[in-house]
């Protein structure tokens, strides 16, 4: 039998349907739209009390109006998009699942299925057609409907994986030449922009990203071009990620599993995305049991899952987005891909925010509690970026999360966000806080170095939240570093005092730390700073590094990096006293390529450094 003898009107297919049957329908982009169409429209006495099941709605075709006449019922396991406002009036069904296990309640007849409208490609020369961009659980309900339904699309373009179907398969196949459904490039304002930015600046190279629909990861497509050797393992596929890959940046070689090529399971986007994806072997479409499963995902080093966010607290816990642009929108939905980071090697799970929403409220608050959609799993929070920075939470206490999580607030949020968290002691009731060093935190000190044994280290400003961080780098200092930088044998350093010396008023101080180690786990491991004088553009400069990455170069990189940063401040020279035995530090100002002029006196070197003559 030639496919094309298969070939009947849409009403002819409906014509089949019989009361209380349940259907599934194509998700995604890979709606079939005119199928679709003709179910809504139809006065056929026939269709009557169906259950429309499909995964993903989001679509233009099935209005409010359509749902309250009663003739059907959608299920979803997708609460974003068009669905969410009629789930919350009982329009629609949702199915909490794990996304992964949603194929397994297919097969086992659990989520039973009598007809599968599916759109496809023509058939190709073999007699196979193409599921195009939408793979998600179609294979498991043609293997289960009594009645498989193909609609015919040319405009489908045709993919790799587990996207082909005898054309046997089905039963009856409806011809379209209308156009597939297609998705314009989010818009991205600045703040967006500068969490994706921020969101960036902790993927390494080498990393295994996620990406799915909205204006964080439009924008973070745009600062992901300049990294190298990137995989792609993600639920969606979009023009943001075309042009990652169309930039060189990723080749999928340090994949785990399905290595040299980017896999999906479905694919929205432009036109100019669905034509780039057709025939190309550079992405693969498999089934959400393999895109889903946290085990297929864990296969893959660094995985990076990258989640937008709706509310935060100091804590940590998250509240996920409700309605349109929400598509890991629910904790089922979000938690294969954050269990999968978990067992990725040096996986992480970054949550991204802007710091205030469109209504200009916090979006970092010191409790969630009543708000809804919350993920409930704070301890799978590795980091949380809005466009103030990004918070590293990973192994901190819920106080360090806090102060972290504070230092990312909207400046004009933290005052009282800290007033808050001393109220309900969360942070000590001395807790220091300093308006300016909010507002004038220069985001502008950053840089990146490798140093004799390939040791990366990272540079930038000090922040409140390195209170701990900075104690602990005090106790790994040797009695003779102490005395180096102190001048004096002190054995302790309390949170009284740290907790001063890291909240710093950025209009007098300057302070730089280095970090190493993954962005989720770095450690500080020196710091530099100056002090302005308050009679003359002068600084009295700093320094101080572990004992076990002294000899490096690390503090003469510091030190030119805060000449020039004076400098950029106005300042004329540094001022400097060094023990006469310290003779590691002199030779780093020796090495800083500024002349200076020394004195000693009582065993102390008293350095003037102009920086012109």
């Amino acid at each position: 039998m030639h496919w094309r003898e298969k070939i009947v009107s849409p009403e002819e297919v409906l014509r089949q349907i019989e009361p209380g049957m349940k259907i599934f329908l194509g998700t995604g982009a890979a709606e079939p739209r005119t199928l679709i169409r003709n179910l809504v429209n139809t006065e056929l006495p026939n269709i009557q009390d169906l259950e429309l099941i499909q995964l993903i709605s989001i679509g233009d075709l099935m209005a409010f109006k359509d749902l309250q006449a009663q003739k059907f019922r959608l299920k979803t396991f997708f609460s974003g998009w068009v669905a969410s406002e009629a789930i919350t009036v009982g329009l629609v069904d949702l199915i909490p699942s794990r996304f992964a296990r949603i194929p397994g309640l297919i097969e086992s007849g659990q989520l039973p299925i009598d007809a599968a409208f599916i759109q496809v490609t023509p058939p190709d020369e073999a007699g196979y057609c193409s599921l195009g961009v939408s793979v998600d659980v179609a294979r498991q309900a043609i293997e289960r409907a009594k009645l498989v339904v193909g609609e015919i699309n040319p405009k489908v373009p045709h993919t790799f994986g587990d996207t082909f179907i005898p054309v046997n398969d089905f039963h009856w196949l409806v011809e379209t030449d209308e156009d597939t459904l297609y998705f314009p490039r989010w818009p991205v304002d600045e703040t967006f922009d500068q969490v994706a930015c921020n969101v960036a600046s902790v993927i390494e190279d080498g990393s295994c990203i996620s990406f799915s629909i909205g204006p964080i990861y439009e924008a973070l497509g745009r600062h992901l071009v300049s990294k190298h050797n990137l995989g792609i393992h993600t639920p969606f596929f979009t023009d943001a990620l075309m042009d990652i890959v169309k930039s060189g940046a990723v080749t999928n070689r340090n994949k785990g599993t399905y290595r040299g090529k980017s896999l999906a399971s479905y694919a929205f986007g432009t036109n100019e995305l669905m034509a780039w994806l057709d025939k190309n072997p550079l992405v693969e479409f498999q089934g959400i049991d393999l895109v889903f499963s946290p085990v297929e995902i864990g296969r893959n080093p660094r995985f990076m899952a990258v989640i937008p966010a709706r509310k935060v607290d100091i804590s940590g816990s998250i509240a996920l987005h409700i309605g349109k642009g929400a598509v890991a929108t629910t904790p089922g939905e979000a938690a294969d891909f954050i269990n999968g980071a978990e067992l990725s090697r040096g996986g992480c799970t970054i949550f991204a925010l802007p710091s205030r929403n469109l209504k200009g409220e916090p979006n970092i608050l010191v409790s969630l509690e009543g708000f809804p959609n919350l993920l409930g799993l704070r301890e799978s929070v590795d980091m949380v970026a809005t466009e103030y920075g990004v918070a590293n939470l990973k192994g901190r206490t819920v106080r360090e999360r806090a102060q972290a999580l504070i230092d990312v607030a909207h400046p004009d949020d933290r005052q009282k966000l800290v007033d808050e968290a001393k109220e309900k002691n969360i942070l000590y009731h001395d807790q220091i806080y300093l308006p300016q060093c909010a507002t004038l935190y220069p985001f502008d000190i950053t840089a990146r170095q490798t140093f004799k044994g390939g040791i990366e280290v990272r540079f930038r400003h000090i922040k409140p939240s390195d209170e701990e961080e900075m104690r602990r780098l005090f106790y790994r200092f040797s009695d003779r570093s102490v005395y180096y930088r102190y001048f004096s044998p002190i054995k302790t350093m309390r949170h009284a005092k740290m907790q001063q010396y890291v909240n710093v008023d950025c209009n007098h101080v300057i302070s730089v730390v280095a970090l190493v180690g993954p962005p989720e786990e770095e450690h500080i491991i020196s710091e530099a700073r100056f002090v302005k004088d308050r009679n003359r553009p002068y600084g009295d400069i700093a320094f101080i590094v572990d004992d076990n990455y002294q000899g490096l170069g690390i503090a003469t990189f510091l030190y030119r990096m805060l000449i020039r940063i004076a400098k950029e401040r106005g300042l004329k020279g540094f001022t400097a006293d060094v023990l006469a035995s310290n003779k590691s530090m002199m030779k780093v100002f020796e090495k800083g390529g500024v002349p200076f002029k020394a004195t000693i006196s009582e065993g102390v070197y008293e350095l003037v450094i102009p920086f012109e003559e």
